[in-house]
């Protein structure tokens, strides 16, 4: 198994106009999306609250988190989204991914749409 990594487009919620187009890693370990502090700033997404995140190492982290918008092959939806900083990877979490109705196949290295069920 391998990486899998995805271009979708990250906006503010509240003006899709300002948005910007990304290289995410699809990481279905982590739970929320993580995109540069910066880029939000640029597109005016501003932090909600603060809040405490266990790495893969079980070191813990900080990190400011707000809402943003995400596109993907012409679906968008608002996914909780965490402010990276410096050295943070650009990730595509699972919260994102299933707001998405998306799912990974971590053989076939893609992401697919997932059977939804009420």
């Amino acid at each position: 198994m391998g990486l899998t990594d995805i271009r979708a487009i990250v906006s503010n919620p509240t003006d899709r106009t300002r948005a910007r187009e990304l290289k995410f890693l699809v990481d279905s370990g982590a739970i929320y999306s993580v995109v540069p502090k910066s880029i939000l700033s640029e597109i005016g997404i501003a932090p909600i609250e603060m809040e405490s995140f266990s790495l893969a190492d079980l070191s813990q982290v900080k990190r400011e988190v707000g809402e943003a918008a995400f596109t993907f092959e012409g679906r968008t939806r608002t996914s909780s989204v965490m402010f990276g900083e410096e050295g943070d990877a650009v990730l595509l979490g699972v919260m994102t991914l299933e707001s998405l109705g998306l799912m990974l196949d971590p053989v076939k290295q893609e992401v697919r749409k997932m059977q939804l069920r009420v």
